[in-house]
């Protein structure tokens, strides 16, 4: 009976099993849909972006970008990623530190919340904003008494960008914090080393490219958001527009050659980010395999 189970696995007891793929015409019409769906939905849209900003010549699209309500809204994007991605950071930190590393009460409760911006609607999220700190809103009344200016102003954009991009660090550091266990941590601290030390010496080396992998996403999805930004920001040009509201008011205005011309930025600032994506990627599977290779070598 043992035989004929080998014999049924392609071979003897001691053989290697066949390989198991799928039969030529499947791969080639697998592939084929593959690279088509890229083709429609990702290799197009790129190229029409770029034709049609530069439809009018290259002097029109340096024109349409060197606009001061462009640059303005470039300002504007840069400033509030460079405030909510720094603090996401912090936050994602401390809380893959606090879920990988210990057990408390509403541990889950805590785990659930940090998804809460991918399950919420963006326009939703701005209008949660909205209704803590409008005029009419719970925190409203005391922030006017005190000459603070949230809703249609630089502050909401960035409490809203920070809202919407937060769970991006803590979710790509939380499993590889819980896949690092707590030994090396342990044993630093009982040869000496204080917490910072453990942190910066023990911790953070291990979870560098995993950080930093979640840190450009959260960049990405700052300087790419529009619907929570949208609602808080009142679209006022030149004062309370980032670039994806720009192009929209663009658009809107029937300034095609203008609007495809600031998509491009966006588009560019996504290739690049796409680009510092795959290297990042790269190094953390070369990290997690010499990680594995290390382990395997270890003397039981």
């Amino acid at each position: 009976m043992a035989g004929g189970y080998a014999r049924a696995r392609g071979g003897h007891a001691g053989s290697r099993p066949a390989r198991l793929t799928e039969p030529p015409l499947v791969r080639w019409v697998l592939t084929a849909l593959a690279l088509l769906f890229l083709l429609v939905f990702l290799v197009l849209p790129l190229v029409t972006v770029f034709s049609e900003a530069l439809v009018r010549g290259i002097g029109s699209y340096f024109s349409s970008i060197a606009d001061p309500a462009a640059l303005s809204a470039l300002r504007l994007t840069l400033l509030a990623a460079a405030i909510a991605v720094p603090a996401n950071l912090v936050f994602g930190v401390c809380a893959g530190w606090a879920i990988a590393k210990f057990d408390f009460p509403g541990k889950q409760v805590l785990t659930t919340l940090i998804d809460l911006p991918f399950a919420v609607s963006p326009v939703i999220s701005g209008m949660l904003f909205v209704l803590l700190f409008g005029r009419q809103g719970v925190l409203g009344p005391w922030a006017a008494e005190h000459g603070i200016r949230i809703v249609f102003a630089v502050p909401g954009i960035v409490l809203a960008t920070i809202f919407v991009s937060f769970p991006f660090v803590a979710r790509e550091i939380i499993p590889v914090m819980e896949a690092m266990g707590t030994e090396e941590e342990e044993a630093a601290r009982v040869l000496g080393a204080s917490g910072l030390q453990t942190f910066f010496r023990v911790t953070l080396p291990n979870i560098k490219w995993g950080l930093l992998y979640g840190v450009v996403l959260c960049n990405a999805r700052a300087m790419g958001e529009f619907g929570a930004v949208s609602v808080v920001s009142g679209k006022i040009r030149g004062v309370t527009n980032t670039l994806p509201l720009h192009v929209e008011i663009l658009y809107n205005e029937y300034n095609f050659q203008g609007a495809f011309a600031v998509a491009s930025m966006l588009a560019l600032l996504a290739l690049v980010t796409l680009v510092v994506k795959t290297v990042i990627e790269g190094r953390l599977e070369t990290d997690v395999a010499a990680s594995r290779e290390s382990v395997a070598g270890e003397p039981l």
